[in-house]
């Protein structure tokens, strides 16, 4: 099962070089300093809607052919999806047990413990109070393992026979996935005004961090693979597609507060999100430009770049180490790159070769 592989997508790879810098942007800048781009940085929280969309994407594009053919093994599947994410999670973890302290003072007892005993084990993401415990970025991969248990099933699903058909499947799962934001909108439960990426509230943490809010998006995505095998690479619909898709999400980014948070936040982007991808997965003019080595050289560290920005940010700023080399006042421009460099490191020198260790052990090496 393992040895047969699509062709690499390198245009989605290089954008998620974007999507993950666009996360750091968002935590640790003032989106100001982006000049026209503020508005994209500052909604830097579309970019993991992006990425679970993606993750459905990809998934789909490489096995959902196998798995109609009765090819793919659902344990071999997981134990592969284990091997892949859970040693830079695990870093990202143990990176952060000076956050202990802070978490112990932030809840009660129990759910202090039940945040110590469920993020290790990827399930911290169903109880929003703890959802961002330790790790902020860690609840992302409690709702994909979820995601990643339910796609062996999702991957049967029939192949698509016509456009029009499976569109209109992709729409009825994008309906769905806006109802929890609309729903917030309509009864407004925590009582917030004018909900924003400041806000929060225990129904608004349940919006953005449960599983189940950002299902949709997944299903979306592999819905999408199931799209992009009927439409030809060198169609030029792909390019028209992809200029689209970036120039709605800009359009109603640029909105600003006029789009309610709670549906921008998840859901609304979701065809923008699939006109980008099925331009990126096309033999066009953008994709080339998107594709790029560079830039699919950095893209490959953005799970270690997405997963570990907390953790290297705090390691660059509490070790001082910029005074020391007197280099403070390039910061934080400085900052992002070091952190581009120990992504890249954690890449190479810790999650390929734990992965390949990890294969051998659990008997899922090619």
């Amino acid at each position: 099962m393992e040895t047969r592989k699509r062709a690499r997508l390198d245009a989605l790879t290089g954008l998620r070089c974007f999507a993950a810098l666009n996360i750091v942007f968002f935590h640790f800048s003032n989106p100001q300093w982006f000049g026209w781009l503020a508005p994209v940085v500052n909604a830097g929280y579309a970019s993991v809607s992006y990425f679970i969309l993606l993750s459905g994407f990809v998934l789909g594009y490489n096995y959902c052919e196998r798995a109609r053919n009765g090819e793919l093994d659902k344990v071999r599947f997981w134990k592969a999806r284990f091997t892949r994410i859970y040693p830079i999670y695990l870093l990202s973890l143990l990176l952060s047990w000076r956050m202990l302290s802070q978490e112990y003072a932030a809840h009660t007892h129990g759910m202090f413990w039940a945040g110590v005993v469920l993020t290790p084990i990827l399930l911290q993401g169903w109880l929003p109070s703890i959802a961002t415990f330790l790790n902020t970025p860690a609840w992302t991969m409690s709702a994909e393992s979820f995601y990643y248990f339910m796609f062996p099933w999702m991957a049967r699903w029939k192949r698509p026979e016509r456009i029009r058909q499976q569109v209109a499947r992709m729409a009825g799962v994008w309906m769905l996935g806006l109802i929890p934001g609309a729903l917030y909108i309509a009864f407004n439960p925590d009582g917030i005004a004018h909900p924003d990426r400041w806000s929060s509230g225990p129904w608004l943490q349940a919006l953005k961090y449960t599983p189940w809010a950002h299902v949709a998006s997944f299903v979306f995505g592999v819905m999408l693979a199931g799209l992009d095998e009927l439409v030809e690479r060198a169609s030029p619909l792909r390019l028209w597609l992809g200029i689209g898709g970036f120039a709605g999400i800009y359009c109603l980014l640029a909105m600003g507060p006029l789009v309610p948070y709670a549906i921008i936040h998840d859901g609304l982007l979701m065809p923008l999100f699939a006109c980008i991808v099925l331009g990126l997965a096309g033999e066009n003019p953008l994709s080339k430009a998107l594709g790029w080595r560079p830039l699919v050289f950095v893209g490959e560290a953005s799970y270690c770049l997405y997963l570990l920005h907390f953790n290297l940010w705090n390691i660059v700023h509490d070790s001082h180490v910029l005074d020391w080399l007197g280099l403070k006042r390039f910061d934080p421009w400085i900052s992002y790159a070091l952190l581009i460099a120990m992504a890249l490191g954690a890449l190479h020198f810790i999650e390929k070769p734990s992965q390949r260790l990890l294969r051998r052990w659990m008997g899922t090496a090619a």
